[in-house]
This record gives structure tokens, sequence and C-alpha cells, in this order.
């Protein structure tokens, strides 16, 4: 028997927006999912164009997410939409998700999860109450040498974790883009819209989550020096961070958008007792291992590679010599998180890995993260716990 795809809608990612059109691609790539209605914009207008662009019923785009909420609940079960895609400016990621949750609707949300985070504690209850799937794309966690990595640390090959240095160097905001009326620039350096951080907020909280994915390691403790180096600006655009976790390691997450030159430089470097690893973002499909006693050792994915994980080739499509990179690994996200929903909608447990993609306690985890930067740099005490 055929199974019917999982039926999506979307609030934002309307005509002009980046991340919208991103996460639709990574959303049909694996054809376990269809997207059939819409709120692409607060501007009614806006959002009609947009769904006539993407060839949906006019009936089902909606003008407000309020709108689209209380229409497609009111429509038979096997039509309705059964999850939403929330792609909007972080200040609407809580009202969306929980107004979602509260209509019976599965969430798959951007990151962060929410605008602070009394409102991601908050909605972890909401979603713990519901019953009903949450799932967050911080994307990098999609690609499967990120996955080969973790595996490596989990089975202790590394021996016991030391060090990590993550970075996430870009410099598209090393001048005040925003004062030209870019719009990417405009909300992500606006407190009402961005909340209390930009930099942190919007790259290095995927620092923070590559770190935690990969070693399996909570931070307990972050010693931070914020900086806003373009005159004018209300939020930082550059930050360092010492970081101890919980079983004595240490580490150091830089990020910054105004090292100029940089693109999405985003790398991690993991130490222990037995040996090293080296993944680069831009050079997705190396993972290099450095160990104590042997050379070094470089990893490639590939479908007809027998040594790697099973998790990693779970999430690896082509064969070895094609490269797998962005898309892919978002459409990773996507599908696991289709494949645990369809085993959910059919009364089934879903298989462990299908539930590997990150959830609303990666999302609390996240907003503990920067509010805990921000209060750091704000302290002249500096070493600042990070909240459980």
């Amino acid at each position: 028997m055929k199974t019917r795809k999982i039926r999506m809608g979307m609030v934002g990612g309307g005509e002009g927006a980046f991340i919208g059109e991103v996460h639709r691609m990574a959303a049909r790539l694996d054809g376990r999912i269809e997207l059939v209605c819409g709120a692409f914009s607060s501007n009614a207008k806006r959002s009609k164009a947009s769904g006539e662009a993407l060839g949906l019923d006019p009936d089902r785009v909606y003008g407000s997410f309020e709108e689209m909420f209380k229409s497609e609940a009111a429509l038979p079960e096997d039509e309705r939409m059964q999850f939403v895609s929330i792609v909007t400016p972080n200040v609407t990621h809580f009202p969306v998700a929980k107004l979602a949750l509260q209509n019976g609707f599965h969430v798959m949300s951007d990151k962060p999860a929410t605008f602070s985070l009394a409102e991601a504690r908050q909605l972890q209850k909401l979603v713990e109450k519901s019953g009903l799937q949450y799932g967050l794309t911080h994307n990098y966690t999609g690609y499967p040498l990120v996955k080969e990595a973790r595996n490596m640390v989990r089975k202790g090959k590394l021996g016991e974790i030391r060090k990590v240095v993550v970075e996430y160097p870009q410099g598209w905001l090393a001048t005040a883009l925003e004062a030209d009326g870019q719009k990417q620039a405009d909300w992500r350096t606006d407190p009402a819209r961005a909340g209390i951080s930009c930099c942190m907020g919007d790259i290095g909280t995927h620092a923070e989550n590559l770190a935690e994915y990969i070693t399996g390691l909570k931070i307990t403790e972050l010693c931070a020096d914020l900086t806003t180096f373009v005159p004018g600006r209300l939020l930082e655009d550059d930050g360092n961070v010492l970081l101890r976790f919980e079983n004595g390691a240490r580490g150091v997450l830089h990020a910054s958008q105004i090292s100029v030159g940089e693109e999405n430089g985003l790398n991690i470097r993991v130490y222990g007792t037995k040996g090293g690893l080296k993944w680069v973002q831009a050079e997705p499909n190396t993972l290099t291992l450095l160990w104590l006693d042997k050379p070094m050792q470089i990893l490639k994915p590939g479908l007809n590679h027998g040594h790697l994980s099973k998790t990693a080739q779970h999430n690896t499509r082509l064969p070895a010599g094609h490269p797998e990179a962005f898309l892919e690994a978002f459409a990773n996200l996507y599908r696991n998180y289709a494949d645990a929903l369809a085993a959910r909608l059919e009364g089934k447990k879903p298989k462990k890995q299908d539930l590997d993609f990150p959830t609303i306690e990666d999302g609390v985890r996240g907003m503990a993260f920067v509010e805990t930067v921000v209060k750091s740099s704000n302290s002249k005490q500096k070493w600042v716990k990070m909240p459980g």
C-alpha cells in the first residue's frame, strides 16, 4: 500500500524571502511531504501572490496564520494540513507555534525556537501537554559526516572529550546594511523582532547546538564578550565565548558577522584523550580524524562506503564521489521528521533513526545559551552558569 505524503502548511517564506524557499526545497526533496497551504506574509495581498506563484489552491492561501489554522482545522481530517513549517522572524515563532499546537497541528520551526527563554519554556510545556511533534531546523546536524562525528564520540573512539573549538564567522554585516533597507539585515539587527541578540541568536546558536550534538555534552558555564562594531547598530555583531562542559571539558566558541570576507565559515574541532576530529561546513564531505598513535585519517560519505555508521549511511543519498551538501542536510531533518510523524499518525512507534532531528529541548537549550551569553557579557562576574 502506497503511503500518502505528509501535508504541510507554511507561515512566512513569501516572495523575496530566502529561508522559506530553502525549507520548501528541503521538504520536497525526498517526496515525503506536500505543501498544501500557507500564510506566506502578514500582508494578505503578498501572501496570495506567493501562493499563486507556488501553484497552490487560492482557497488555501491565507492572509494570516490565525485564519489558516481556523480554516484548516475545519477541513476534513484527510484533507487538512498535518504540520506547519514556521519561517518567520524570531518574534512570531512562539505565537504561531502556540496557536498551531492549540489547533492540533504538529510543528516544524526555523531556529531559534522563540523570542526569549521564557517563551521557549512555555512552548516546551505546550508541546509536552499536546503530545504533538515539534522539530527545529538546526540544519547543520543533518550532514552525514556530522552524524558520523557524533557516533564516533558516542562510541568512545576519541576517548574522554577534553577540548571543543567551534566557530561561525560571517562578514555580511561588516557595514550598516540595515540602513539601506536590506530585509534580512533589517530584522536581524532589530531588538523588537530579533530579540536580545543578533550574532549569537542568529549563528552562535548553530555553533552551540553543533557542539552539544556532536559531543553529547551540555555546556554548564560560560564567559562571554560581545561587541557591537558597526556604529548605530542596536545589537551585537561579534562574540567570543569560553565554555565549560558537564564532564570538565573546556571549549571556545566564536561567532562573528563582521569578519570581512567570510561567508558561512562554521567549523568544529573536538579533541579527546585518544584522538580528535575536524569538520568544516564549507567542505562538508570531509571529516578529518586525528590520532594519538597513528597518522591522520580522512573520511568521506557515500552509499557504497561500508565503514560509516548506520546513522551516517541512513542520512546519505549518493554513491561516493558525489558531493552532498546544504540542501541535502536540511532535507534530512524534514525526511526524518516526516517519517517519524507518519509512524505516529499510523499509531506506530517511530524508528530511532527517524527521531534524529532537533526538538523543543534543543530550542530551550539555544535560548538558554543566548540569554546566558548576554548576561555574562553584561556582567562583571563573567562566568555565568547555564540554566538546566
